[in-house]
């Protein structure tokens, strides 16, 4: 069961890195639309388009990892003062609950509708867009299927914090 969490955790740590460097191509990509946008007046539907889908991919490819390190937004009010066990069992709840089925949802949604992208081939409707939009669309269902996945993993570890098997020291070499 460990090794299944381990692989789990590697998989999106590896995902999370991905995720990061995309996000120093974003920056690029930014910009150099700026710089042609207001020094050279020439605005380019390609470069704007690149950085929506460099955006979505970062965002979908960073989800799980950001679950891994625990640092999704969440509202402390209560949370913060309560222990390790009472924190365990809002996560064990909240990831069964909420994230669970609502990656389990989105993957169902979004499969039928990528599939067809990939049948067409879909590209940007805009002239000089990006040819490749197919591609993009299959970052929907990969991002929350490793979410979904970090989520299970998660029920698992703060199950096993609820029992008494805390396994937090393995969680910490992802950080």
């Amino acid at each position: 069961m460990r090794k299944l969490l381990k692989i789990i955790d590697l998989i999106n740590t590896y995902f999370g890195k991905v995720a990061a460097v995309s996000s120093v191509l974003l920056v690029a990509v930014v910009f150099m639309d700026v710089v042609l946008r207001y020094a050279f007046k020439k605005a380019i539907g390609f470069t704007q388009e690149l950085e929506w889908h460099i955006f979505g991919f970062l965002f979908l490819m960073g989800a799980g990892y950001t679950l891994l390190q625990d640092a999704h937004v969440r509202v402390d009010i209560f949370y913060q003062n309560m222990s390790r066990k009472q924190k365990a069992w809002v996560n064990l709840l909240g990831t069964l609950f909420f994230l669970i089925p609502g990656c389990i949802l989105v993957i169902d949604t979004s499969w039928k509708f990528t599939v067809d992208a990939f049948l067409a081939m879909e590209g940007s409707p805009n002239p000089g867009g990006i040819p490749y939009r197919f591609l993009l669309k299959s970052c929907i269902p990969l991002g929350f299927l490793l979410l979904l996945l970090q989520g299970i993993s998660m029920c698992i570890r703060e199950f096993l914090v609820i029992i008494g098997k805390d396994t937090s020291d393995e969680r910490e070499k992802h950080k």
